[in-house]
């Protein structure tokens, strides 16, 4: 100890320099394993997502790091799923086939989804342990439909569900998952259904694929009122989903005060998506983002991350997810608000208010 404090600061500074400079960098989430989750006819939950995502980190012309992706530990993927399901996948490593009639599995399906969720978990720790502020997870097979006994929905294992467990881990008691992809987290939902310690809320288009998320879905015991449902009619704009920020979104938030700011970034909400019926485009991602980039400031620190699930139109994928990450790196001024729309989904957002107004009195 002595002879460290013997030491010349100008080591000590150096190295705080090069550690702020890290932090000002978007922490990245990327593997070729990835790619190699493919079926073998066309699909649209394919390895060209990703070089669309790839293409939208170029596009936002962002500094960023790379996060070193390691195979999630079955004790940090047993967190969040059971044993017996775990035995399960892992007897599929190497062969191909069906789940369920969404969900395909290929020869490095298994190995991919595990190095998905641990590089989730790299990214929480970087975060955590002040290597970077912010990050991104551009994953491949997606997470949150995966259940804590069962794949679904694309998804063989919940990634962001495993990261919020990580975080947990930690220490932190109030992390904030939201989940803009247009079909509703179902996993991610019942995973933390009973836990306070996460809040899942979730803006989805219903009713619709899976079939839950309804405003009166609020989690039980302890996690009652710590699961929020926002669920709006095919068709919703900009607008729509401003006054649900506005009216539910940001009051719970700020009211929960997150000490960690996750986002199940799915981008299937937007127009030109071919599995979904909503209306929004990249400019609507970017004025969500930056709304939930002020709370993350407020009550986090700053530390926000997106974790890629959903979207499945090309460009729309790249621009949408651009958007984002130009406001994760460069900050929220200047980004105007989306327009009102003729007639606001009054009816869907009063709704969610009359399941969550007793535990949530900023609702409006």
């Amino acid at each position: 100890m002595s002879q460290t404090n013997t030491l010349s600061n100008e080591p000590r500074k150096a190295g705080a320099k090069l550690r702020e400079t890290a932090r000002a960098a978007l922490g990245v989430v990327d593997d070729p394993s990835f790619d190699l989750h493919h079926s073998v006819g066309y699909h649209p939950e394919r390895p060209e997502r990703l070089v669309a995502a790839r293409a939208a980190l170029k596009s936002a012309a962002v500094e960023t790091r790379s996060v070193q992706v390691r195979p999630a530990t079955r004790e940090q993927l047993g967190r969040v799923h059971g044993p017996g399901y775990l035995e399960r996948l892992s007897f599929l490593a190497g062969k191909e086939g069906q789940l369920d009639a969404d969900t395909y599995f290929a020869p490095e399906s298994v190995a991919a989804a595990e190095r998905a969720a641990g590089g989730g978990v790299s990214l929480i720790d970087a975060m955590l342990e002040g290597d970077v502020l912010r990050g991104v997870a551009l994953l491949r097979p997606p997470g949150h439909h995966a259940r804590p006994e069962e794949a679904m929905g694309f998804c063989l294992l919940n990634n962001v569900a495993v990261a919020a467990a990580q975080a947990l881990s930690h220490g932190l008691s109030r992390v904030a998952i939201i989940d803009w992809d247009v079909h509703h987290g179902n996993g991610t939902q019942e995973m933390f259904w009973r836990d306070p310690r996460v809040l899942y809320l979730s803006l989805h288009q219903w009713p619709f694929y899976p079939g839950s998320g309804s405003a009166g879905e609020i989690g039980e015991g302890e996690g009652r009122g710590f699961t929020v449902n926002v669920p709006l009619s095919a068709g919703a704009r900009a607008g729509d989903y401003a006054a649900a920020f506005d009216r539910i979104v940001l009051p719970v938030l700020e009211s929960y005060a997150p000490e960690l700011v996750l986002v199940s970034a799915g981008f299937d909400a937007h127009r030109d998506d071919p599995l979904a019926n909503m209306q929004l485009d990249a400019s609507t991602y970017r004025w969500m983002t930056a709304k939930l980039l002020d709370v993350a400031e407020r009550t986090a620190g700053g530390k926000m991350a997106l974790f890629l699930e959903g979207g499945y139109h090309l460009p729309a994928l790249e621009a949408s997810l651009s958007s984002c990450l130009e406001v994760l790196s460069k900050g929220t001024s200047g980004i105007e608000r989306p327009p009102a729309p003729q007639t606001v989904q009054e009816m869907e957002i009063k709704r969610a208010k009359k399941a969550l107004e007793r535990f949530w009195p900023g609702v409006v």
